[in-house]
Parts: C-alpha cells; structure tokens; sequence
C-alpha cells in the first residue's frame, strides 16, 4: 500500500529521538478536545461520514497506576437507525503498569453510554449501550489490546462475548512528527455479517498549540451490515480523516 511506502520512508529519513522523562506527580487531571472530519470507530463511522466535536477528561494516580476518564463525541448512528440521542459518552477506569521494564500493561474496563437511544424498541436491534473489558500489552511504540464484550454490543442482538483484536503503533519521528499503524479485527458475537478487520495508516505533527493527524481508514465490512439506514452510504469505506486536537 502507498500508505505504509510513506510511512516506512518517513521512518527512514528521521531517526527519534530519546528524550528525558521528568519525574511525574503522583496524581494527575488532564483534559482533551478534538474536531475531527469524521468520527471513526474501529474503522466506521460513527456520524454519517460527517465531522464530529470530541472531548474528555483523565485522571490517573501515577504510583498505583490506576486511571479514570470520561470522554464524550457527537454521533449521528443511533439516530439514523430509528432510535434517538447524538453524544456517545465513554466511562472507563483500570490499571497500567510494568511486567518488565520493556513491556507494559493495561486492563480495565469500559461502558459506552449512549442516553435515551431507545433501540431495544427499534425491531432487529438491542439497546446500543455496551460495556467492555480489555486487556493490553505494549512494548515500545507498539501495543495488542483485546476487548471483550459483557453486554450486547452497540445494537446487535444476541452479540453478549464479541471481541475485538487491536494492533497499533505509533513510531515518533523527525521535526516533530509521529507515524501511526493500526490493525483490529471485529468479531461479532451470531451475527457473521457484522465481523470485519479495519486498518489505518497515519501521520500526526506536533503543532505546538495542539496536534493534527491526517489518516488513510478504511474496512473490508459487508456493505450490507455497515451502511447508512440514512442515505445508504457505506460507512467503513476507504477514506482520509483530519483531526485537530488539544490535551492541557
């Protein structure tokens, strides 16, 4: 892919550089806001292939390695499928640490709220929210996450015990510039037309003020299970996606 040529080359042309880590405070807050061209999720769009404003907040207690946050988007699926609401709000918490002083992990434990969507009236569908747990492993730049899903997943029916494979890594490079690769493979509990694999290729600049990410995304789902009830478009299709976004 053209994608992962540019990539490689920009690896090759800018080495990273290793930069000293000042000690961390033992309890942290931090907040994040985004505007993206198109809120993707694993690959497909949560809003129509529409823009979408993003934002959330994290705390983590730095000598336990346990975390908080909450983190909200604008939407436009559950409405589209007969349902209501427009924000998807993420409540998530857990733990990360060390195995070794090379490899890292993170487990915890994530529901997706989505507020009065009222699909589970909605024939064919489940009520949309969903809560997940994960497990993650990371060594350098690169990590594997497995979510498993204890509810339904987003709206499918009968979907308890789906899972999702994620691949990421995210390789910084020269002039403040990062790479960013990323693989999953969504499978979804009795209902095979939903399972997909979904990639992205990236590259994210450092503005100084905020950050700015242009990304290649695309699926290989069925274009029946993932178009718009809306216009009928599909939403996993290959495309590229801007996004600006700010942590402070």
């Amino acid at each position: 892919m053209k994608e992962i040529m540019f990539a490689t080359a920009m690896l090759a042309l800018c080495a990273a550089s290793a930069h000293a880590q000042d000690a961390k405070p033992d309890n942290e807050m931090s907040f994040n806001a985004a505007v993206s061209s198109d809120y993707r999720y694993r690959g497909i769009s949560q809003t129509r292939l529409k823009p979408a404003l993003q934002g959330g907040t994290d705390y983590v207690n730095n000598p336990s390695g346990l975390y908080v946050g909450a983190w909200a988007s604008t939407i436009k699926w559950t409405k589209d499928a007969g349902g209501d609401g427009n924000v998807e709000l993420d409540i998530y918490g857990g733990k990360r640490g060390q195995v070794t002083a090379d490899v890292s992990y993170d487990v915890g434990v994530l529901t997706y709220v989505y507020a009065n969507n009222g699909l589970k009236h909605v024939p064919g569908f489940a009520n949309a929210d969903t809560t997940e747990v994960y497990g993650q492993l990371g060594y350098g730049p690169a990590t594997v996450k497995y979510s498993h899903s204890v509810t339904n997943l987003f709206g499918y029916v009968d979907s308890k015990n789906s899972g999702y494979l994620d691949f990421s890594a995210n390789f910084p490079a020269c002039q403040g510039y990062t790479v960013n690769l990323h693989a999953g493979h969504q499978k979804v509990s009795h209902n095979r037309i939903a399972n997909y694999t979904d990639w992205k290729v990236g590259i994210t600049k450092d503005l100084g003020f905020a950050s700015l990410q242009l990304a290649a995304v695309g699926t290989n789902g069925s274009k029946i299970a993932y178009a718009s009830p809306a216009n009928g478009k599909f939403l996993g299709k290959n495309a590229l996606q801007l996004t600006l976004s700010k942590t402070f």
